[in-house]
């Protein structure tokens, strides 16, 4: 089976009436949970442009509290399902600060909860990742944005 393109479908799009879009768009919410959280925070973002970060730092900060950072092991699978998730919520966001503060929140909780004690390449890597990514998203700010990163990023680094 061929899927059309992302321009045909606009096009397509573009001749349905408003209550036929409605019930697309609906119908579309059903079928995942990203689906429904996408559209969620994008019909409340205007009322509250910093919800898309409170409801992940949230989500975020119950899933650490909940894991096993006691052995090296646990500590490992479970960085690996928490970035899995940061991850997929983060694909929510196109608004770059909200990202990079996601992904420094990450890495913070993983140094405040131990995780990185354990001296385990993969967590270490892991770390280095997810910190990499935050600096190449900040490099793409405007300066004063950058400038107000850095000291965060100064003190993760080391």
């Amino acid at each position: 089976m061929k899927f059309p393109t992302l321009a045909q479908l606009k096009k397509e799009l573009s001749y349905l009436n408003e209550k036929e879009l409605i019930g697309l768009v609906a119908d579309l919410s059903k079928f995942s949970r990203d689906n429904k959280s996408y559209l969620f925070f994008k019909l409340n973002e205007k009322d509250n442009p910093r919800l898309y970060l409170e409801m992940v730092q949230e989500e975020l900060e119950t899933d650490f509290s909940m894991a096993r950072g006691d052995h090296s092991y646990y500590a490992k699978k479970a960085a690996q399902k928490l970035r899995r998730k940061m991850n997929k919520l983060l694909k929510l966001s196109k608004v770059k600060t909200d990202q990079i503060e996601v992904l420094l929140f990450f890495c913070e909780k993983l140094r405040e909860y131990g995780f990185l004690r354990h001296r385990n390449p993969v967590l270490d890597n892991l770390y280095q990742a997810q910190l990499g990514k935050a600096v190449k998203l900040i490099s793409g700010l405007h300066e004063d944005l950058q400038f107000d990163y850095e000291s965060r990023v100064e003190e993760l680094v080391n």
